[in-house]
């Protein structure tokens, strides 16, 4: 077991945050196979031929090797800074890794895998980190550039809950259904994994980071220098995996139009115009709009979290939908 020791300065500055990486990394090991990684099958089928198409670049199998049983490199999937997150922070963050570390994390690998000698020689490279990232870059469009927006509405929503919930009730709370393998004891954060120890934050708080496809799994970042992270299945993540994204069904969308039907389908759980523009693919005027409408029509109710305006179905909406 490993436990974060968590003083009242860490309570001030633990946060939440997004890995656009760190999700690609575990989309590209459920492809190479042969751990599905809890990625469902559907999904790898429809990718697959896309995947193809990076089979080609050494890079690749130099990205599989920098991964083990339960473990990875820290420096090419660094823990984030924020809600924020792109793809290019994540890239920027590589680029910029500290070369001495990067370097001793390679060499990890070297010593304990069978690296195919086209990939040993990327990893070996001079310009490793430029040619890792370039290799990243090309992924993420091919794999996961379409599906992140609905991808990164699932894991804000799991932020906008558990913050809640951290308001109401305070911290055993907020860690209360985040993996079955994470509870708050006697001041502390304890995460039943293969690592042992004791590990105090020391003021610097703790990142937690939702995520789609460690599902149903959870990652740790407890090593120096990087940040303490633990990476968490995001709520509703099943759900979407299992069975896609919502759609509205015909008889709604003859009722209410299918931009309407659509977003009254999608806010079973809240979310913010911009949001919601990002996850549909929308015109953030043109969901205003139509929440406008549906705002009217006591089919939502909107609150306002921090700086932005949430809107979630009423029981009415509830009602029509079901």
């Amino acid at each position: 077991m490993l436990r974060f020791v968590v003083g009242a300065e860490d309570l001030l500055r633990t946060r939440f945050a997004l890995s656009p990486v760190f999700e690609l990394h575990h989309l590209i090991r459920a492809l190479a196979g042969p751990d599905r990684q809890g990625v469902p099958q559907a999904w790898l089928d429809r990718l697959r031929p896309r995947f193809a198409s990076l089979r080609a670049d050494p890079a690749l199998d130099a990205v599989l090797a920098l991964h083990g049983p339960g473990s990875g490199a820290t420096f090419f999937s660094p823990p984030p800074r924020g809600l924020d997150q792109s793809i290019d922070d994540d890239l920027a963050a590589l680029r910029a890794a500290p070369p001495a570390e990067a370097r001793a994390e390679i060499d990890f690998y070297l010593r304990r895998r069978a690296v195919p000698p086209a990939a040993r020689a990327v990893l070996t490279a001079p310009d490793v980190l430029d040619r890792l990232a370039a290799l990243l870059a090309a992924a993420w469009t091919a794999l996961l550039a379409d599906d992140w927006p609905r991808l990164r509405l699932l894991c804000e929503r799991d932020v906008v809950h558990r913050v809640a919930a951290l308001g109401r009730a305070g911290w055993a709370a907020a860690l209360a259904g985040l993996h079955p393998k994470v509870r708050w004891r006697d001041g502390g954060i304890d995460v039943l994994v293969r690592s042992r120890g004791e590990t105090a934050l020391d003021g610097a708080g703790l990142l937690l980071v939702p995520s789609v496809f460690v599902w149903p799994q959870l990652a740790v970042y407890a090593d120096a220098p990087w940040p303490k992270a633990i990476v968490y299945p995001a709520r509703g993540v099943a759900t979407l995996l299992e069975h896609g994204p919502p759609s509205a069904p015909a008889h709604l969308s003859a009722l209410l139009g299918r931009s309407r039907a659509l977003l009254l389908v999608t806010l079973a759980d809240p979310a913010s115009t911009s949001q919601l523009a990002r996850a549909l693919g929308m015109a953030t005027g043109a969901v205003g709009d139509h929440l406008a409408v549906l705002h009217r029509s006591r089919l939502v109710e909107r609150a306002r979290s921090g700086r932005s305006v949430l809107y979630r179905r009423t029981p009415l909406g509830d009602s029509l939908v079901g």
